[in-house]
């Protein structure tokens, strides 16, 4: 019964050495080379990846970036099947009430302003899910560098995706909530301007890090593995022949990524 109860015993001290490892080795080891670690586009490297409203609550994170000149941006954004987004305004919110109410298209709804930088978004897109204006793809832009390490100008953005509409807790316009998972959004918006053949190559920069229980400007949960796709489009809207050439992250990147994704799903 003794020998019994000691393997018992030694079975659960186990399980905190255990979480004490794991968290040594993250916090010490693969979080650490993560904020070292050489960056693509250095003249990204300082800045802080957060998006914010009007009023300077933070908003949604910075998770994608786009290589290339507004008419590239432009027209990637056309041919994988997304549209601009309309300037809010009273009648644009009219309709999107009445698009949920009778399920009726509003493929350019608007996106309600956010600021990057000190200044609102230079471009916004969507793409929509369905019929109504209640559930779409949608993206915010900036143009942040005239030329980067690639030679053309560099956007940033934040992507993620509405899943349904409610009232702004700030203004009382209408306005999106968004679905957590911001990580999937990003790999689908990235994905999308690829299967278009609107991109020649993609990799990884350092985003706002790992993040489990972030909030919107509305409130709205996020969770994300911090980090930004970054796609070099193709010149004046001319399709690739084939697809974008993935540069691999570092294997740390890599490691801490995978740990990630485990930890998000399994809570």
């Amino acid at each position: 019964m003794k020998g019994l109860f000691a393997a018992s015993r030694h079975r659960y001290l186990g399980i905190p050495a255990a979480i004490i490892s794991i968290y040594v080795l993250v916090s010490y080891l693969v979080l650490p080379a993560t904020w070292t670690r050489v960056e693509h586009e250095p003249g990204l490297s300082k800045r802080a990846m957060v998006t914010s409203t009007a009023q300077g609550i933070p908003g949604g994170p910075i998770n994608v970036g786009l290589i290339g000149s507004r008419e590239d941006v432009v027209s990637a954004f056309h041919a994988a099947g997304w549209y601009p987004a309309d300037p809010v305004t009273l009648r644009s919110s009219v309709e999107i009430i009445g698009s949920v109410l009778l399920d009726r298209a509003y493929n350019d709804a608007p996106v309600s302003p956010l600021y990057f930088d000190g200044r609102r978004e230079d471009l916004a897109f969507e793409k929509p899910d369905g019929r109504s204006a209640d559930r779409r793809q949608h993206v915010r832009l900036w143009m942040v560098l005239e030329s980067g390490a690639d030679g053309g100008p560099v956007w940033l953005g934040s992507a993620s995706f509405d899943s349904g509409v409610t009232l702004s807790r700030d203004t009382g316009q209408v306005t999106h909530k968004i679905a957590p998972n911001i990580d999937q959004e990003r790999d689908r918006l990235i994905t999308g301007l690829d299967l278009a053949r609107m991109v020649l190559s993609i990799y990884q920069i350092r985003g706002i890090g790992p993040t489990l229980n972030g909030r919107n400007g509305e409130g709205d949960p996020y969770y994300t593995d911090g980090e930004i796709w970054m796609a070099k489009l193709v010149p004046l809207g001319e399709k690739a022949p084939t697809p974008a050439k993935l540069l691999p992250a570092p294997a740390l990147i890599q490691v801490k990524d995978k740990m990630f994704s485990w930890a998000s799903s399994s809570g």
